[in-house]
């Protein structure tokens, strides 16, 4: 039964666009890993609309509406959208709801995740809440949409049917999302020329056309993997052609992707019109779906009894041509081809997947041949191990150590660990402290705003082992700034006095040998070391005292040689457990997400079998960085006991 107000597609000639005098509100969507269209706010969509007025084929930059999505771009011509930083390009969709709708009326309705934040539902399910909200409904089963989900409008809550675990929702007010009325006018093939319509033959608008038109290539690639289907029937065969035409080119693409497929029903999808020179290469197609694995360039022309050919336009309000179920063929590369690991088609390469997909779509403009191959995954874990199997690590008694929630040592007091660690002098020397920037001869700057009865503000100290010089009232702002654990580091070459402790949430560690070799280390066996720490509530020493923390990615798995030099490395990670130092709680530099536990700066090898992600082995150097970083964090080779 269909739902009122529902997300809704409105075909016309098959292009997706809005019947005429007929008032539609217009949301824009992304694709995510899990096959989910995710909405983006109405400030976004109305800035997406009001660049798509200007230019319907021009980019969008996201961030120029929300600060968090500064890396994105939408490129309205091939309706996808691009991380700057991780080169990562999603599809995008432009889908129409009815007025009365709650995109129309700007109700936002969000379910409250493990942080504590609060989280959109997918646009048609927010339209189905609405919609049951607003008919008074105490409750509304969301197994009709796919989902085990049980909403319940008295309590603001929604239910896992299976866990039976209960989160709450809300309903909030927001901008609501743009209208438009009638039709959107089609846009012209891309490029054009200045005023009669024929594209412009100069070399600059020949270079920008090829770089689009592969760019092109390289998308409908990726369409090929999201939305493949099945090859055909068994036995079948068929034909991979991809069409380059010929220079004199008549504004259409220059690359044309063209699937043909044999039997009766030969049924020929070629983007770009115009026409080509070109040959085709047959290859064996599969019964079952798979990712498409290569695409490779050849002189082709289209042949086949039905082709549907979309003459280059904008692809701005059809999002049907993105779910275009088509054949993929799997092929051997030709020998002199270059083959580029793009980071974008499968998540991880040796390659930066900016740097690839611009020098695939480089070497495409200057006429090259390019491959675009299936980078490798990375091997994270070894084969399965019986836990008999799991050995002591020799020269370390136990395998495993645990933190408990407790309060950290403290110092007797501020005044007693500076001068513990510094010696007063009587002649100070014409130059600044650093901590305060006022001359050693003068007073502190921290005079008058921290007093302390045994400090005078013109009391000069110098540190022990490294000789610097400060105001001794600086150095007691300082340690009072600090985690005040009764240590203190030079603020100018960030040599240690005392013990340096951390703010590591409670955990457990792990660590055994494992009858596997790490790549270089082929003589050796593996140390594993598992991580283990929950989400909990921080405390006085961590960010934002009560509010919780989360923890993502526990328990995390890192490996060492069980070598002589593994088992010393091994020795300092777990001094640096017991002191607090291996992680600590603040902001992810991968995901952005605040209040969760974070490494701190003492690197540990998270891949087991490859080094695609700079986190695995071979890595010659890595056992000698790992120990400058535990000595920059106090925990040096000196401190190990015989």
């Amino acid at each position: 039964m269909a739902r009122p107000g529902s997300g809704l597609l409105v075909p016309v000639n098959g292009l997706g666009y809005p019947p005429q005098n007929l008032a539609r509100v217009v949301v824009w969507e992304w694709l995510n890993e899990h096959g989910r269209w995710r909405p983006y706010s109405a400030a976004v969509c109305h800035h997406i609309e009001n660049v798509l007025k200007g230019d319907a084929r021009g980019s969008v930059v996201l961030g120029q509406v929300d600060a968090q999505l500064s890396p994105y771009l939408i490129d309205l011509q091939s309706m996808h959208q691009f991380r700057q930083d991780t080169g990562t390009m999603r599809p995008v969709q432009r889908n129409f709801y009815e007025p009365s709708s709650a995109p129309g009326k700007g109700v936002v309705w969000e379910w409250e995740n493990d942080n504590g934040s609060w989280t959109p539902y997918d646009m048609e399910i927010c339209v189905t809440i609405q919609n049951a909200y607003e008919k008074q409904h105490p409750w509304l089963d969301l197994t009709s949409l796919g989902f085990c989900y049980l909403i319940d409008f008295n309590s603001m809550s929604q239910t896992n049917r299976q866990s039976q675990r209960k989160r709450r929702l809300r309903r909030r007010m927001d901008l609501a999302y743009p209208l438009i009325m009638g039709s959107i006018p089609k846009s012209q093939s891309w490029p054009v020329g200045a005023s009669s319509g024929q594209p412009c033959s100069c070399q600059q608008c020949i270079l920008v056309n090829s770089t689009r038109a592969a760019s092109n290539a390289i998308l409908a690639s990726q369409r090929r993997k999201l939305y493949g289907g099945t090859g055909g029937s068994t036995g079948a065969t068929g034909i991979l052609t991809v069409v380059r035409q010929s220079n004199t080119f008549a504004g259409t693409s220059l690359w044309s992707p063209t699937s043909t497929s044999s039997g009766t029903n030969n049924n020929n999808i070629s983007v770009g019109g115009g026409q080509a020179k070109a040959e085709q290469v047959p290859l064996p197609l599969s019964t079952a779906n798979f990712p498409c694995s290569q695409v490779t360039a050849s002189l082709s022309s289209p042949h086949g009894h039905h082709a549907l050919t979309l003459n280059g336009q904008n692809n701005l309000n059809r999002p049907g041509t993105q779910r275009i179920s088509m054949g993929s063929a799997r092929g051997a590369i030709p020998p002199g081809v270059p083959a580029l690991p793009v980071k974008n088609l499968t998540g991880s390469g040796p390659v930066h997947p900016a740097l690839a997909g611009m020098t695939g779509i480089l070497m495409c403009a200057a006429g090259l041949p390019v491959c675009l191959t299936r980078a490798p995954k990375p091997i994270l874990h070894p084969p399965p191990i019986n836990k008999s199997d799991m050995k002591p690590v020799p020269g370390i008694n136990g395998m495993r150590r645990k933190t408990k929630k407790k309060h950290l040592r403290r110092g007797k007091n501020p005044e007693d660990v500076v001068r513990r660690y510094t010696e007063r002098i009587k002649v100070m020397p014409d130059e600044d402290c650093t901590i305060c920037m006022e001359r050693l001869v003068m007073s502190s700057g921290y005079e008058g705003v921290l007093q302390h009865k045994g400090i005078k503000p013109e009391l000069v100290g110098k540190l022990g082992k490294c000789g610097h010089m400060y105001h001794l009232l600086c150095l007691v702002a300082m340690y009072n700034n600090g985690n005040k654990d009764g240590s203190l580091q030079c603020p100018t070459c960030k040599t240690i006095y005392g013990e340096k402790t951390g703010t590591q949430p409670p955990g457990k560690m792990e660590y055994h040998v494992i009858p596997h070799c790490l790549p270089g280390y082929q003589d050796s066996k593996t140390i594993r070391i598992v991580y283990d720490i929950p989400a909990g509530i921080q405390t006085n020493e961590h960010p934002n005292p009560g509010k919780k923390f989360s923890a993502r990615g526990f328990p995390r798995h890192c490996y060492l040689p069980d070598n002589e030099r593994g088992r010393k490395v091994l020795k300092l990670l777990i001094m640096a457990w017991d002191r607090r130092l291996i992680f600590t709680i603040g902001t992810s530099s991968t995901t952005g997400e605040s209040d969760t536990v974070v490494w701190n700066e003492i690197h540990h090898k998270t891949e087991f079998g490859t080094n695609l992600t700079g986190h695995g082995y071979p890595d010659p150097n890595y056992l000698d960085n790992v120990l400058t970083e535990l000595l920059a964090q106090g925990v040096g080779e000196d401190n190990l006991k015989d």
